[in-house]
């Protein structure tokens, strides 16, 4: 009998974009794809933020390179992905939170959540997926989206409806990929102390109720989301496809 062997979760030899890579999530998806092997592509508005990164994780043995990118700028997004020499991974971390009761919904702030949450988000995994098919490897497209894509949220009709609208694009795009081995998922994180959630952690009414809908009773974490990201940009996750990965510690299971 030949036992079978489990895929593998190394990405040695495979180049990765992080896009929001300075700080937060897309901080620790960067270096849990470089600590797996690959060679990482950080992307981020803030070149001082995103050098100390970029040097920082140089200095403890990884691969990676800096490279100042908006987005929300979808035709510059779009020619910096083209001129990779190739793309096996693409993470979207990239996100904006703009609250308020959806009687008190202003236009603005609707447009902003919009342009960066679900717009930005569409075109820049066309463009990766576009680099993808091209190099006739396949890859792994993942959209750090939020638990608020399965549920609502006091407050956040908007970012709510940003992060559903997420999750209805990825199965789509995971859909018409498919057949060129381009996998496309979401993560969908719970509340994670980063400095995107820092105004809502200050409300101590807000974290009691946090806490009491998070099952295993506690906040999240950073490194909470790293394993996730490694498992859908590996091998290890090679059949799946359309589909969400729930970091949220039991939110959505009622």
């Amino acid at each position: 009998m030949t036992l079978p062997r489990t895929p593998s979760f190394r990405l040695d030899g495979r180049v990765a974009l992080v896009a929001g890579a300075s700080s937060g999530i897309g901080l620790g998806a960067a270096v849990a794809l470089a600590e797996a092997g690959a060679h990482v592509h950080c992307a981020a508005r803030g070149r001082a933020r995103l050098d100390a990164v970029v040097a920082e994780m140089r200095a403890a043995g990884m691969s990676a390179a800096p490279l100042v990118l908006d987005i929300a700028d979808i035709n510059a997004t779009e020619a910096a992905i083209a001129a990779l020499p190739r793309l096996d991974v693409f993470v979207n971390s990239a996100g904006l939170a703009r609250h308020s009761p959806a009687l008190d919904t202003r236009p603005d702030d609707f447009d902003a959540v919009a342009a960066v949450n679900w717009r930005a988000a569409h075109f820049a995994a066309r463009a990766a997926a576009r680099k993808m098919i091209e190099g006739g490897r396949g890859g792994s497209i993942i959209t750090v989206s939020s638990q608020m894509g399965h549920v609502g949220g006091v407050d956040r009709s908007v970012y709510a409806a940003s992060k559903h609208a997420v999750e209805g694009m990825t199965k789509a795009m995971a859909i018409e990929w498919g057949p060129h081995n381009v996998r496309v998922n979401t993560i969908g994180p719970t509340f994670i102390r980063t400095p995107l959630t820092e105004q809502t952690f200050a409300n101590p009414e807000r974290v009691r109720w946090i806490e009491g809908k998070i099952k295993l009773g506690r906040i999240g974490a950073v490194e909470d989301i790293m394993g996730a990201v490694v498992f859908l940009a590996s091998d290890a996750s090679a059949l799946v496809t359309g589909t969400a990965l729930l970091v949220d510690g039991g939110w959505t299971a009622d």
